[in-house]
């Protein structure tokens, strides 16, 4: 998992062609706390694949240009242009979110 401090960071992981999962989380996010303890499987599953994690409260502009109105949120991009979202109010499975990931292989 990449943990970016600032927005060049970001900009830098949006246009090198890998795929990159943006998780948007918040310390305060009870549901960003109950899925942590899965992401280290999820990421092995899926080797192919960046993650990053952005405090959604550091990196409030990004957030808001990119319409992230709940948390925890994935967005998923390649060569600067996003190709996945799963965002939603309820809490997501370690199995749902695999079965997200795993719809964008296709």
């Amino acid at each position: 998992m990449i943990y970016p401090k600032e927005y060049q960071e970001v900009a830098t992981l949006l246009e090198d062609g890998q795929v990159t999962v943006f998780l948007f989380t918040a310390s305060w996010c009870g549901d960003c706390h109950y899925i942590k303890p899965h992401l280290p499987a999820i990421e092995e599953t899926f080797p192919a694949y960046r993650f990053v994690e952005l405090d959604r409260d550091d990196f409030m502009p990004l957030a808001q240009e990119w319409a992230i109105l709940g948390i925890p949120s994935f967005v998923v991009v390649k060569d600067g242009k996003e190709i996945g979202r799963f965002v939603d109010k309820n809490r997501k499975t370690k199995e749902q979110i695999i079965a997200f990931l795993q719809g964008l292989e296709a």
